[in-house]
Protein backbone atom coordinates (compact mmCIF):
# COMPACT_ATOMS: atom_id res chain seq x y z
CA UNK A 1 0.00 0.00 0.00
CA UNK A 2 1.38 3.39 -0.97
CA UNK A 3 1.70 6.11 1.62
CA UNK A 4 -0.59 9.04 0.78
CA UNK A 5 2.16 11.45 1.84
CA UNK A 6 4.40 10.08 -0.93
CA UNK A 7 1.68 10.59 -3.52
CA UNK A 8 0.87 14.10 -2.31
CA UNK A 9 4.53 15.10 -2.67
CA UNK A 10 4.93 13.48 -6.08
CA UNK A 11 6.19 15.87 -8.75
CA UNK A 12 3.76 15.43 -11.63
CA UNK A 13 6.54 16.29 -14.10
CA UNK A 14 7.93 12.85 -13.29
CA UNK A 15 4.91 11.27 -14.95
CA UNK A 16 5.93 12.79 -18.27
CA UNK A 17 9.27 11.00 -17.97
CA UNK A 18 7.51 7.81 -16.86
CA UNK A 19 5.30 8.00 -19.99
CA UNK A 20 8.31 8.39 -22.27
CA UNK A 21 10.25 5.51 -20.68
CA UNK A 22 7.20 3.28 -21.05
CA UNK A 23 6.82 4.21 -24.72
CA UNK A 24 10.51 4.26 -25.68
CA UNK A 25 11.64 1.37 -23.42
CA UNK A 26 15.07 3.01 -23.47
CA UNK A 27 16.65 5.61 -21.14
CA UNK A 28 18.79 7.28 -23.83
CA UNK A 29 15.91 7.66 -26.29
CA UNK A 30 13.78 9.08 -23.48
CA UNK A 31 16.45 11.69 -22.75
CA UNK A 32 16.61 12.62 -26.44
CA UNK A 33 12.83 12.80 -26.82
CA UNK A 34 12.45 15.08 -23.79
CA UNK A 35 15.65 17.10 -24.43
CA UNK A 36 17.09 16.33 -21.01
CA UNK A 37 20.23 14.50 -19.88
CA UNK A 38 20.32 10.71 -19.27
CA UNK A 39 21.24 11.42 -15.65
CA UNK A 40 18.05 13.49 -15.26
CA UNK A 41 16.02 10.55 -16.58
CA UNK A 42 17.79 8.17 -14.18
CA UNK A 43 17.20 10.51 -11.24
CA UNK A 44 13.52 10.91 -12.13
CA UNK A 45 13.04 7.15 -12.35
CA UNK A 46 14.67 6.73 -8.95
CA UNK A 47 12.26 9.22 -7.39
CA UNK A 48 9.29 7.49 -9.01
CA UNK A 49 10.43 4.09 -7.76
CA UNK A 50 10.69 5.43 -4.22
CA UNK A 51 7.32 7.19 -4.37
CA UNK A 52 5.44 4.24 -5.90
CA UNK A 53 7.36 1.52 -4.08
CA UNK A 54 7.91 -0.48 -7.26
CA UNK A 55 10.89 -0.97 -9.62
CA UNK A 56 8.56 0.06 -12.48
CA UNK A 57 11.07 -1.06 -15.16
CA UNK A 58 13.75 -3.75 -15.29
CA UNK A 59 16.67 -3.68 -17.69
CA UNK A 60 16.84 -6.44 -20.28
CA UNK A 61 19.67 -6.09 -22.80
CA UNK A 62 19.17 -2.56 -24.09
CA UNK A 63 15.51 -2.28 -23.08
CA UNK A 64 13.65 -1.06 -20.02
CA UNK A 65 10.74 -3.49 -19.63
CA UNK A 66 7.76 -2.66 -17.38
CA UNK A 67 7.03 -4.70 -14.28
CA UNK A 68 3.63 -6.35 -14.01
CA UNK A 69 2.31 -3.52 -11.81
CA UNK A 70 3.67 -0.93 -14.24
CA UNK A 71 2.14 -2.76 -17.20
CA UNK A 72 -1.22 -2.71 -15.45
CA UNK A 73 -1.20 0.96 -14.42
CA UNK A 74 0.74 2.69 -17.21
CA UNK A 75 -2.10 2.77 -19.78
CA UNK A 76 -4.39 4.43 -17.22
CA UNK A 77 -1.78 7.02 -16.31
CA UNK A 78 -0.94 7.78 -19.94
CA UNK A 79 -4.61 8.06 -20.87
CA UNK A 80 -5.19 10.60 -18.11
CA UNK A 81 -2.09 12.56 -19.12
CA UNK A 82 -3.46 12.74 -22.65
CA UNK A 83 -6.80 13.99 -21.38
CA UNK A 84 -5.05 16.61 -19.23
CA UNK A 85 -3.09 17.81 -22.27
CA UNK A 86 -6.33 18.13 -24.24
CA UNK A 87 -7.88 20.21 -21.47
CA UNK A 88 -4.89 22.54 -21.31
CA UNK A 89 -4.71 22.85 -25.09
CA UNK A 90 -8.29 24.10 -25.15
CA UNK A 91 -7.83 26.58 -22.33
CA UNK A 92 -9.30 29.98 -23.19
CA UNK A 93 -11.32 30.93 -26.21
CA UNK A 94 -12.72 28.23 -28.45
CA UNK A 95 -12.12 28.85 -32.17
CA UNK A 96 -14.00 26.16 -34.17
CA UNK A 97 -11.97 26.53 -37.36
CA UNK A 98 -8.65 25.83 -35.62
CA UNK A 99 -9.58 23.85 -32.52
CA UNK A 100 -8.44 20.24 -32.13
CA UNK A 101 -11.03 19.51 -29.46
CA UNK A 102 -12.18 15.90 -29.03
CA UNK A 103 -15.90 15.54 -28.29
CA UNK A 104 -17.37 12.47 -26.57
CA UNK A 105 -21.00 11.49 -27.13
CA UNK A 106 -22.94 9.00 -25.07
CA UNK A 107 -25.06 7.32 -27.71
CA UNK A 108 -27.13 4.18 -28.17
CA UNK A 109 -25.89 2.21 -31.17
CA UNK A 110 -29.35 2.31 -32.81
CA UNK A 111 -29.09 6.11 -33.11
CA UNK A 112 -25.63 6.10 -34.70
CA UNK A 113 -26.77 5.69 -38.36
CA UNK A 114 -29.12 8.68 -38.17
CA UNK A 115 -26.92 10.99 -36.09
CA UNK A 116 -23.23 10.33 -36.73
CA UNK A 117 -23.11 10.92 -40.53
CA UNK A 118 -24.85 14.29 -40.11
CA UNK A 119 -22.58 15.25 -37.24
CA UNK A 120 -19.45 14.22 -39.14
CA UNK A 121 -20.51 16.34 -42.13
CA UNK A 122 -21.24 19.34 -39.92
CA UNK A 123 -17.91 19.20 -38.07
CA UNK A 124 -15.92 18.68 -41.26
CA UNK A 125 -17.10 22.10 -42.41
CA UNK A 126 -17.45 24.10 -39.20
CA UNK A 127 -14.59 22.61 -37.16
CA UNK A 128 -12.43 20.47 -39.47
CA UNK A 129 -9.67 19.74 -36.95
CA UNK A 130 -11.96 18.44 -34.23
CA UNK A 131 -12.79 14.79 -33.64
CA UNK A 132 -15.46 12.87 -31.79
CA UNK A 133 -16.18 9.44 -30.33
CA UNK A 134 -19.49 7.64 -29.87
CA UNK A 135 -19.48 5.89 -26.49
CA UNK A 136 -21.94 3.37 -25.10
CA UNK A 137 -23.36 4.54 -21.79
CA UNK A 138 -25.76 2.86 -19.40
CA UNK A 139 -28.77 5.00 -18.42
CA UNK A 140 -28.20 4.26 -14.74
CA UNK A 141 -24.72 5.80 -15.03
CA UNK A 142 -25.68 8.80 -17.18
CA UNK A 143 -25.41 11.45 -14.45
CA UNK A 144 -22.13 10.02 -13.18
CA UNK A 145 -20.61 9.81 -16.67
CA UNK A 146 -21.54 13.42 -17.46
CA UNK A 147 -20.30 14.69 -14.09
CA UNK A 148 -16.97 12.89 -14.44
CA UNK A 149 -16.45 14.14 -17.99
CA UNK A 150 -16.38 10.64 -19.46
CA UNK A 151 -18.89 11.98 -21.98
CA UNK A 152 -19.68 15.59 -22.94
CA UNK A 153 -23.27 15.10 -24.07
CA UNK A 154 -25.65 12.18 -24.40
CA UNK A 155 -28.53 11.27 -26.69
CA UNK A 156 -31.34 9.14 -25.29
CA UNK A 157 -35.07 8.78 -24.93
CA UNK A 158 -36.92 11.01 -22.47
CA UNK A 159 -35.73 10.07 -18.99
CA UNK A 160 -36.94 11.09 -15.51
CA UNK A 161 -33.80 13.09 -14.77
CA UNK A 162 -33.18 16.26 -12.74
CA UNK A 163 -30.44 18.88 -12.33
CA UNK A 164 -27.47 18.95 -12.31
CA UNK A 165 -28.17 17.14 -15.60
CA UNK A 166 -30.00 19.35 -18.10
CA UNK A 167 -31.77 18.23 -21.26
CA UNK A 168 -33.62 19.40 -24.35
CA UNK A 169 -35.92 17.54 -26.74
CA UNK A 170 -34.40 17.17 -30.20
CA UNK A 171 -37.05 15.16 -32.01
CA UNK A 172 -40.05 12.90 -31.61
CA UNK A 173 -40.82 9.86 -33.74
CA UNK A 174 -43.94 7.76 -34.19
CA UNK A 175 -43.82 3.96 -34.17
CA UNK A 176 -44.33 1.85 -37.28
CA UNK A 177 -44.62 -1.91 -37.74
CA UNK A 178 -42.13 -3.75 -39.93
CA UNK A 179 -43.11 -7.12 -41.44
CA UNK A 180 -42.22 -9.23 -44.45
CA UNK A 181 -43.66 -7.83 -47.66
CA UNK A 182 -46.11 -10.70 -48.30
CA UNK A 183 -47.23 -11.00 -44.67
CA UNK A 184 -50.94 -11.86 -44.28
CA UNK A 185 -51.40 -8.73 -42.16
CA UNK A 186 -49.62 -6.36 -44.54
CA UNK A 187 -52.89 -4.80 -45.77
CA UNK A 188 -55.24 -5.34 -42.83
CA UNK A 189 -53.36 -4.87 -39.56
CA UNK A 190 -55.79 -4.07 -36.75
CA UNK A 191 -55.29 -3.61 -33.03
CA UNK A 192 -56.69 -7.08 -32.39
CA UNK A 193 -54.49 -8.78 -35.00
CA UNK A 194 -51.45 -6.79 -33.84
CA UNK A 195 -51.87 -7.94 -30.23
CA UNK A 196 -52.58 -11.54 -31.32
CA UNK A 197 -49.49 -11.72 -33.54
CA UNK A 198 -46.03 -12.92 -32.56
CA UNK A 199 -43.44 -10.18 -32.09
CA UNK A 200 -39.71 -9.64 -31.94
CA UNK A 201 -38.34 -7.27 -29.29
CA UNK A 202 -35.06 -5.38 -29.45
CA UNK A 203 -33.02 -4.44 -26.40
CA UNK A 204 -29.37 -4.66 -25.43
CA UNK A 205 -30.42 -5.16 -21.81
CA UNK A 206 -30.63 -8.76 -20.55
CA UNK A 207 -34.17 -8.31 -19.24
CA UNK A 208 -36.93 -5.77 -18.80
CA UNK A 209 -39.66 -4.39 -21.05
CA UNK A 210 -38.81 -2.40 -24.17
CA UNK A 211 -40.08 1.18 -24.49
CA UNK A 212 -43.01 0.20 -26.71
CA UNK A 213 -44.07 -2.55 -24.28
CA UNK A 214 -44.08 -0.06 -21.40
CA UNK A 215 -46.31 2.23 -23.46
CA UNK A 216 -48.62 -0.66 -24.26
CA UNK A 217 -48.79 -1.70 -20.61
CA UNK A 218 -49.82 1.83 -19.68
CA UNK A 219 -52.94 1.20 -21.77
CA UNK A 220 -53.50 -2.22 -20.23
CA UNK A 221 -52.30 -3.99 -23.38
CA UNK A 222 -49.81 -6.86 -23.71
CA UNK A 223 -48.22 -8.42 -26.78
CA UNK A 224 -46.39 -11.72 -27.17
CA UNK A 225 -42.60 -11.42 -27.56
CA UNK A 226 -41.33 -14.64 -29.13
CA UNK A 227 -37.79 -13.52 -29.89
CA UNK A 228 -35.66 -10.91 -28.17
CA UNK A 229 -32.44 -9.72 -29.80
CA UNK A 230 -29.88 -6.98 -29.25
CA UNK A 231 -29.97 -4.95 -32.47
CA UNK A 232 -32.39 -3.86 -35.16
CA UNK A 233 -30.29 -5.20 -38.04
CA UNK A 234 -30.74 -8.74 -36.73
CA UNK A 235 -34.43 -8.07 -36.04
CA UNK A 236 -35.00 -6.89 -39.62
CA UNK A 237 -33.32 -10.01 -41.01
CA UNK A 238 -35.58 -12.22 -38.87
CA UNK A 239 -38.71 -10.30 -39.86
CA UNK A 240 -37.88 -10.72 -43.57
CA UNK A 241 -37.96 -14.51 -43.18
CA UNK A 242 -40.79 -15.02 -40.68
CA UNK A 243 -44.28 -13.96 -39.60
CA UNK A 244 -42.97 -11.96 -36.65
CA UNK A 245 -43.74 -8.25 -36.36
CA UNK A 246 -41.21 -5.60 -35.37
CA UNK A 247 -42.42 -2.38 -33.75
CA UNK A 248 -39.82 0.28 -34.48
CA UNK A 249 -39.50 4.10 -34.57
CA UNK A 250 -40.40 5.17 -38.12
CA UNK A 251 -37.25 7.19 -38.90
CA UNK A 252 -35.06 4.37 -37.67
CA UNK A 253 -36.98 1.86 -39.81
CA UNK A 254 -36.57 3.95 -42.96
CA UNK A 255 -32.86 4.41 -42.24
CA UNK A 256 -32.46 0.69 -41.66
CA UNK A 257 -34.10 -0.24 -44.95
CA UNK A 258 -32.12 2.32 -46.93
CA UNK A 259 -28.73 1.41 -45.49
CA UNK A 260 -29.19 -2.34 -45.93
CA UNK A 261 -31.10 -3.03 -49.12
CA UNK A 262 -33.98 -1.02 -50.52
CA UNK A 263 -35.29 -4.15 -52.25
CA UNK A 264 -35.29 -6.28 -49.10
CA UNK A 265 -38.38 -8.33 -48.37
CA UNK A 266 -39.89 -6.08 -45.68
CA UNK A 267 -42.57 -3.41 -45.59
CA UNK A 268 -43.65 -0.74 -43.11
CA UNK A 269 -47.25 -0.19 -42.02
CA UNK A 270 -48.80 2.19 -39.52
CA UNK A 271 -49.15 1.02 -35.95
CA UNK A 272 -52.91 0.34 -35.60
CA UNK A 273 -53.13 1.90 -32.13
CA UNK A 274 -51.95 5.18 -30.68
CA UNK A 275 -48.75 5.18 -28.64
CA UNK A 276 -46.93 8.21 -27.34
CA UNK A 277 -44.20 9.35 -29.73
CA UNK A 278 -40.66 8.30 -28.87
CA UNK A 279 -38.68 11.40 -27.93
CA UNK A 280 -34.93 11.80 -28.30
CA UNK A 281 -33.31 14.26 -25.90
CA UNK A 282 -29.88 15.84 -25.64
CA UNK A 283 -28.39 15.63 -22.12
CA UNK A 284 -25.50 17.57 -20.60
CA UNK A 285 -24.18 18.50 -17.15
CA UNK A 286 -24.80 21.90 -15.61
CA UNK A 287 -21.08 22.32 -14.89
CA UNK A 288 -20.36 22.51 -18.65
CA UNK A 289 -22.76 25.39 -19.27
CA UNK A 290 -19.90 27.92 -19.35
CA UNK A 291 -17.54 25.77 -21.41
CA UNK A 292 -17.18 27.54 -24.77
CA UNK A 293 -16.37 24.41 -26.75
CA UNK A 294 -19.22 22.34 -25.34
CA UNK A 295 -21.71 25.19 -25.53
CA UNK A 296 -20.82 25.60 -29.21
CA UNK A 297 -21.10 21.86 -29.76
CA UNK A 298 -24.56 21.70 -28.21
CA UNK A 299 -25.71 24.65 -30.33
CA UNK A 300 -24.50 22.91 -33.48
CA UNK A 301 -26.35 19.72 -32.56
CA UNK A 302 -29.56 21.63 -31.84
CA UNK A 303 -29.36 23.54 -35.14
CA UNK A 304 -28.63 20.29 -36.98
CA UNK A 305 -31.79 18.66 -35.64
CA UNK A 306 -33.85 21.80 -36.21
CA UNK A 307 -32.89 21.78 -39.90
CA UNK A 308 -33.00 18.03 -40.62
CA UNK A 309 -35.84 16.64 -38.51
Amino acid sequence: MLESNNINKLDLNLLKIFESIYQEQNMSRTAEALHITPSAVSHALKRLREALNDPLFVRSNNQMLPTSACQRMAPLIIDNLSRLRQILQHWGNFVPTSSQHHFRLGLHYALEPSILPLLAALLSKAAPNTSFASIKIERANLTRALAAGHIDVAFDVALPIKPPVLHKKLLSDEFSVMMRANHPLANNLSTASYLAARHIGVSNRPSGAAVEDILLQQQGLVRQINIRCQNFHAAKAIVAESDLLLTIPHRLAVQLIVETDSSSNVTLVDLPLKLAALETHLYWHMQTEQDEALSWFRQQIESLFALRF
